[in-house]
């Protein structure tokens, strides 16, 4: 059987190098896991040298995989290195030339899936649903924000409440998960109302969701300033028994149990007034808001944020903690309005929502929203459409990109 010259060539390759591929350890520096594979002490360091334009190798981490391949007389031929899900460093030496680094996409491919889950008694909560549907908690974030000013899913989910979303899922050339694209539509099923939401790219504007009449899913103000719907352990109120001071106070905010370190972002964009500590309240972060809103973080563990900086909607601000007065990791979530607190769950229900699709675009945003809702196949049967009576635009809902495509989908 012939070959041809290219094959013969990678055979001869293969002959004489030796492939080695492991994980980072502990404490481990890019210069270290080098040496460690017998590479000479000058070599590691033109390698280090000659990534530092392309990679800061301080930012190499523990347990990420990396690939070694050398020659028979150890030089090294290739190097790379997994920074993240999506890149990797990647290091080539051919004989007789330089080194040559760079920071490589990892090549995947994507296919357009249909996750459906259902609340019921072994799996009461949107976590529990959608592990059960084989997905993993990042799928789950991404649901809840996008339902979570139409939602409580803290209080409000049922049994026989259902779900079911289009998103974007890639695969590695080696038929590994590799993580999920942009969910393009999603549909919830409520205590027998149905919500549904497309995603949208506005021209000259940023990804949404919207509803099918083009009325914006994302509220002035998130529902709450963690990741996902925390459990609430102390409410609002003008008169609490305080629990370490052991005396009848205004508690003028809500306590969320987290863990430490657990990230808090800004619920909607604003100023920072103040980032620091604060008395009994620990380190605490305050921004201003427009329409006279400010909002409080209380009790953090670690502060992300200064003075005078400028946030958006859903930055990180700080992480959770127990400093000051606080007999366990939790954050208290504080809002003023003109100077007055009040209740930031009954408050952010009447918040108003985001500006809806544009007059101009609601035909373009029709014929995306029709091809995203048939992604996610036939109405569930057991309830009639329901419309959201927020925002009722009394119109038809631009491309809505990956949303197009066919099933599977590589790029």
């Amino acid at each position: 059987m012939r070959i041809s010259q290219r094959a013969a060539a990678d055979i001869a390759l293969a002959r004489d190098t030796t492939i080695v591929s492991a994980r980072v350890a502990a404490g481990a520096t890019l210069a270290s896991l080098l040496r460690a594979q017998g590479l000479a002490v000058d070599e590691v360091a033109e390698i280090v040298a000659k990534t530092a334009s392309v990679f800061d190798a301080r930012k190499v981490r523990a347990t990420h995989p990396y690939r070694i391949e050398r020659a028979l007389d150890g030089a090294l031929r290739k190097f790379e290195y997994e920074i993240d899900a999506d890149r990797f460093l990647l290091v080539t030496h051919v004989q007789g030339a330089e080194l040559n680094a760079g920071v490589m996409p990892i090549p995947k491919t994507r296919s357009l899936d249909v996750v459906r889950g259902r609340i019921d008694r072994s799996a009461p909560s949107l976590v529990t649903a959608m592990d059960a549907a084989g997905e993993t908690i990042e799928l789950t974030l991404a649901l809840a924000e996008i339902f979570g000013g139409e939602i409580d899913f803290n209080t409000e989910l049922q049994p026989g409440d259902q779900f079911r979303l289009a998103v974007e899922k890639q695969y590695r050339a080696d038929h590994t998960f590799g993580g999920y694209g942009s969910i393009l539509a999603a549909e919830f099923v409520n205590n027998g109302r149905r919500v549904r939401a497309v995603r949208f790219t506005p021209e000259h504007g940023a990804p949404g969701y919207f509803d099918e009449r083009g009325g914006s899913m994302k509220r002035f103000f998130l529902a709450s300033p963690l990741k996902f719907q925390p459990v609430v352990t102390s409410g609002f109120s003008r008169a609490r028994l305080h629990p370490i001071l052991r005396e009848v106070r205004a508690h003028l905010g809500v306590d969320y149990r987290a863990p430490i370190g657990a990230p808090v972002v800004a619920v909607t964009d604003g100023v920072v007034v103040t980032a620091g500590a604060s008395g009994g309240s620990g380190r605490m972060v305050h921004l201003r808001h427009s329409n006279g809103f400010e909002t409080e973080y209380l009790h953090l563990s670690a502060i992300a944020v200064r003075a005078g900086q400028h946030v958006h909607q859903g930055e990180l601000i700080g992480r959770v903690g127990m400093t000051g007065l606080a007999t366990g990791p939790h954050l208290d979530y504080r809002l003023k309005k003109n100077g007055i607190f009040i209740n930031p769950i009954a408050a952010h229900r009447a918040m108003p929502p985001a500006d809806p699709v544009p007059a101009s675009e609601m035909a373009p945003f029709a014929s995306a929203r029709d091809r995203a809702l048939a992604a996610l196949g036939p109405a569930t049967a057991a309830v009639d459409a329901v419309t959201r009576t927020a925002n009722p635009l009394g119109a038809e809902p631009r491309s809505m990109n990956a949303a197009t495509e066919s099933n599977p989908v590589e790029r």
